[in-house]
């Protein structure tokens, strides 16, 4: 029976490695190929992996809390067929620190992180300089506001005493009930705290909030601490669109098995209005304004964990209205089901959230960094509203949409945010109904 490693596969050019958080099949146990073997966490994800072959998961190279570079083997299976495996498996791998680099010596005082790259300050003197922190427990220490020195004086009860998450969060659970003394904060996202302190009630449920949930918090206070928000809003005709879906989605779902929903048309529109003011289309670094060269439209969709992500329908300005609605369908279904790798969370220059999902007919969200735009769509009502005729003025019943745009003041202007929604509702109102898709 053959032996083959499974390596952990590129996740996107900005993910060097990973960290295990839980295995899906034991030591013995039958694998099918694209069968999910574990779940590992990065940055900016949670996801899966899938065995590449059929057989038995002979060996697992690591476990919960371990940290794995990307093309590093993490399991070995004895696949099914017998055949004879011209290259043996290699000794279980140490530890990576980080993926293609070598762990560099540090002067005392000092962790390295990347190579030759000393992150400590002179102030956390004391520590041991040696240890190595994931992603994973650095994201989460700057969240919280943790020092070096801190983390050096956590228990570890990953591989060669690494500090896990479950390690880290033990240790802010008490940290925060005042049983260890809190430090001077590294530097990183501000530390989320109550406006007013916060009284609690023997019947008040208490729930931590995941990893994912505190990655948004800080992701949406970080938003509001850096961009002056301003909202503007308008309100659109949807006959055209309302009329067309009504005629065309029954036969979309026979041809091609997905649903035809407004949000596609929402974001070919979205594209076709950034062509036209592409200062709209921006990111601010430092006194540079960035303007990107593609439209890529981040859409969020709520998790069934009650959570948010924000995958990009990339380059949505160069696609017909039949691929951006494939795009649209396949990423909130693989978000929803926890398939989506980190580089189709990341690069989105403007956003789309559609509020009128849950009944909601209009809202001011908050812009995702580093993005300088966000759009959001309210649920369609029918409304009596006057419309100009030859013959004069009438009131008619029409379906009607408000649609606000949330843009950053520091580079977006209220002409300029005003002129972008105004066109965008031109589209919408302007919507080809005889089109075929």
């Amino acid at each position: 029976m053959a032996s083959l490693e499974i390596v952990i596969p590129r996740l996107g050019e900005s993910v060097i490695e990973v960290t295990i958080t839980k295995w899906l099949k034991n030591e013995g146990e039958k694998v099918e190929a694209e069968e999910a073997l574990v779940e590992i966490a990065t940055d900016k994800v949670d996801s899966e992996i899938v065995s590449t072959a059929s057989g038995t998961l002979s060996k697992k190279l690591f476990q919960p809390g371990d940290i794995v570079a990307v093309g590093k083997a993490f399991a070995i299976i004895d696949a099914a067929g017998g055949a004879i495996d011209e290259h043996p498996v290699k000794a279980v791998p140490e530890p990576i620190a980080a993926a293609g680099k070598t762990e560099s010596k540090a002067k005392p005082g000092n962790v390295v992180i990347d190579e030759g790259e000393a992150v400590r300050a002179a102030a956390d003197e004391g520590s041991s300089g040696s240890r190595y922190y994931s992603p994973l427990v650095r994201s989460i220490a700057q969240q919280e506001g943790l020092t070096f020195k801190e983390l050096d004086n956590i228990p570890g009860t990953g591989k060669e005493d690494r500090l896990t998450k479950q390690d880290i969060l033990e240790y802010l659970s008490k940290r925060g009930s005042g049983v260890v003394p809190a430090e001077k904060a590294m530097p990183g996202p501000a530390k989320l705290q109550p406006a007013a302190p916060v009284f609690t009630k023997g019947e008040d449920r208490i729930v931590e909030m995941d990893r994912v949930r505190q990655l948004i918090a800080n992701h949406m206070v970080k938003s509001v601490q850096t961009s002056p928000h301003v909202t503007s809003f308008i309100e659109v005709d949807m006959q055209n669109i309302v009329g067309w879906r009504e005629k065309n989605k029954d036969g979309f779902q026979k041809k091609y098995g997905e649903k035809l929903t407004f949000t596609p048309i929402f974001v070919e529109a979205i594209a076709k209005a950034v062509r036209d003011f592409p200062m709209v289309n921006v990111s601010v670094d430092g006194t540079k304004i960035i303007v990107h060269s593609k439209v890529n439209v981040g859409v969020a969709v709520a998790l069934p964990s009650n959570n948010l992500i924000v995958p990009v329908v990339r380059d949505a300005g160069s696609m017909n209205l039949l691929g951006i609605t494939r795009a649209v369908n396949d990423l909130a279904n693989r978000a929803r089901s926890n398939k989506l790798v980190p580089d189709e969370i990341s690069g989105g220059t403007v956003s789309l959230t559609n509020l009128g999902s849950f009944g909601t007919i209009m809202g001011t969200p908050i812009i995702n960094q580093p993005q300088s735009a966000i759009v959001a769509v309210g649920a369609i009502k029918k409304r009596p509203v006057v419309l100009e005729t030859e013959q004069g003025d009438v009131i008619a019943i029409r379906p009607v949409m408000i649609c606000s745009i949330t843009f950053d003041h520091r580079v977006i202007d209220g002409a300029l945010g005003g002129q972008f929604l105004n066109r965008l509702s031109q589209y919408l109102e302007q919507f080809d109904n005889t089109q075929t898709i």
